[in-house]
């Protein structure tokens, strides 16, 4: 008698991409094709006011629920790529690419991140091995918020984020000893 994986005896059955093609919420209608396509922000950010933006870049065969209107053709897999040549460069310790999810993106703007980033680094150690991780701890705190009895609130009373939030703060200095 055979012995099967008691990790595979139980198991549910495997789904494919094509068990998914048809699935929505909302029924198109004409002023969805209208601009914008992308309605809402943030979290609430849906394409044709069906899908969440990041949520329909591998559903390639996904409609509006009951048409034939393809939602592929207003999502695209195809990232912004912007190439930075580091020997081009002299990079000081305070010189740094933020890598970061949407949890940080979602309420912080790139000027936001910028000044956190060029207030914090001048006031720690340039020799200390976790001054990056500490910066990347303080941007994520900034974005959480604090908890006031209206919920998590950043500056200006902002809403804080609510998605998961992960931070890299990449130093570009050793991109010196490419050169």
């Amino acid at each position: 008698m055979e012995k099967s994986s008691p990790c595979l005896r139980n198991s549910p059955p495997r789904l494919s991409a094509s068990d998914f093609s048809t699935w929505a919420y909302k029924t198109i209608e004409d002023d969805d094709l209208k601009f914008p396509l992308i309605y809402g922000e943030g979290k609430k950010a849906r394409v044709m006011a069906t899908i969440g933006v990041t949520r329909g870049l591998g559903d390639h065969d996904l409609k509006v629920h009951d048409s034939n209107i393809y939602i592929k053709p207003f999502l695209s897999s195809a990232p912004e790529v912007r190439i930075y040549d580091l020997s081009k460069y002299e990079h000081g310790a305070d010189d740094v690419l933020i890598l970061a999810t949407d949890g940080l993106w979602d309420v912080l703007s790139n000027e936001e991140v910028a000044e956190a980033i060029t207030q914090f680094l001048p006031n720690c150690d340039p020799d200390d091995p976790h001054r990056y991780t500490l910066a990347a701890q303080d941007l994520v705190m900034r974005a959480r918020g604090v908890l006031k009895d209206r919920g998590w609130r950043i500056s200006n009373d902002r809403l804080g984020s609510g998605d998961d939030i992960s931070v890299y703060v990449i130093p570009l200095v050793h991109g010196n000893k490419l050169s």
